[in-house]
């Protein structure tokens, strides 16, 4: 028989196989578990984010690149069953150094809060917002040709410009991890008993078990190459000559992929947005996971640069725009993921799933764009304006300017640097 007659064969009988385990009956998984595995250095650190209030001494020697990387979990347990007195247990492995176990916690119901009616008349002249956001993408000494786009909020206020098309950020599909609106009965860590920080060399390799009475035993067993990932840190951060930014940054074990993005001004009527993509996409609520599937995707067209890449520079055009701004960087992982019981090999036999386990990775740091730390700690501090003298007669309120939408949190909560 020849080669093309065997190689038709196999792919025939290939074919016949997915084909078969496609019509196999799935049901469940009874319980859905997903641990968030992240990695920082510099600002962002994701202790500053609402967990456990960090030591301020640890995170200047931290933010100094003395403290190490500081690392974090977000623990989710959802489940298809209920009790009336929910409870579920992490059990880690003792090289995570967290203690014995991690409560996995059921958020209480919360009522929404009553709108009390706004008695304070706010002449219209000063509801209209003001200021421009100016969007640049791309690595290079230079902005392409096109950039940057720009948006104007008192045209968007007045309907002049589209919202839907002014924030084009990454193309993907948000991940969906468990959650107290997805599941009938939800667990978490960390939360309001528990905020426990994982220490900088805490590991998370060996044996997990979670026990709860709302869902089946779950037990896994992580391997080396399935831990954290590698902290990830700025080599190269310094303004050339020419006026640009050059970054470069450590290769990390394991990252798939990179992604580098500057949220800055050069004064209150002016937001200044960039990212490292190739195409337009704008610096705006970065995700913290990726699919692999998007992950690939994205590195082929070239939204993401790829694992080998430790180099960008930020155009020339950016930093005169934006004279202070923040940059941060982020290293994407894989993923490792087990179901129990395994796929029947008899397409004809039910598949029951009883649980399922999505554990995800990055690793990520930031700071002052071309600006090392040493530099900043050495500048002189911002002054900030105090609070009116009482019996001052009040000011009409404002209008919004970029630099206070900027605060706010329209960017995905990145923290805004005053010059």
């Amino acid at each position: 028989m020849g080669f093309g007659r065997k190689l038709a064969l196999v792919a025939g009988a290939a074919a016949i196989a997915t084909t078969a385990m496609a019509q196999q009956k799935v049901t469940g998984p009874v319980a859905v578990y997903w641990m968030s595995a992240q990695t920082q250095t510099g600002f962002g650190m994701p202790a500053m984010g609402g967990g456990a209030k960090p030591d301020a001494g640890a995170m200047m020697r931290m933010m100094m690149g003395g403290g190490g990387a500081s690392k974090s979990l977000q623990l989710d347990l959802g489940s298809s069953q209920t009790n009336p007195a929910p409870a579920a247990d992490h059990l880690p492995p003792s090289g995570l150094q967290v203690g014995p176990k991690l409560p996995l916690l059921t958020p209480k119901p919360v009522a929404a809060p009553r709108e009390e009616p706004q008695d304070r008349y706010i002449p219209q002249e000063y509801q209209k917002p003001k200021g421009r956001m100016l969007i640049f993408w791309g690595c290079g000494e230079h902005a392409r040709p096109g950039q940057p786009y720009v948006i104007d909020f008192a045209k968007m206020a007045a309907g002049q410009q589209n919202p839907a098309n002014l924030f084009k950020g990454i193309d993907y599909r948000p991940m969906q991890p468990p959650s107290v609106t997805r599941n009938r009965t939800y667990g978490e860590w960390p939360n309001e008993k528990t905020r426990d920080l994982v220490p900088s060399n805490g590991s998370l390799v060996g044996a997990h078990t979670i026990r709860g009475n709302y869902s089946p035993e779950i037990n896994f067993t992580l391997e080396e190459d399935q831990d954290f990932l590698g902290a990830l840190n700025l080599t190269t951060n310094a303004k050339a000559p020419g006026g640009w930014t050059n970054l470069g940054w450590n290769l990390v074990g394991n990252a798939q992929a990179y992604y580098a993005s500057a949220v800055g001004g050069g004064d209150n009527e002016t937001v200044v947005m960039w990212s490292s993509s190739e195409t337009q996409a704008a610096a705006f609520s970065n995700p913290d996971f990726l699919s692999p599937g998007d992950v690939s995707r994205l590195v082929a067209n070239k939204t993401l640069m790829g694992p080998a890449q430790k180099t960008c520079t930020v155009p020339k055009e950016v930093m005169d725009a934006a004279p202070t701004a923040m940059v941060q960087l982020m290293a994407y992982g894989g993923e490792a993921n087990f179901i129990y019981p395994p796929r029947p090999q008899d397409p004809k036999v039910t598949w029951n799933q009883q649980w399922a386990v999505k554990v995800r990775y990055r690793s990520a740091t930031g700071g002052i764009l071309g600006q090392d730390m040493g530099e900043m700690m050495g500048g002189r501090q911002s002054s900030r304006p105090g609070k009116p003298t009482p019996g001052q007669p009040q000011q009409p309120p404002k209008p919004p300017t970029a630099g206070d939408i900027l605060r706010q949190g329209i960017l995905g909560g990145l923290p805004f640097p005053r010059r």
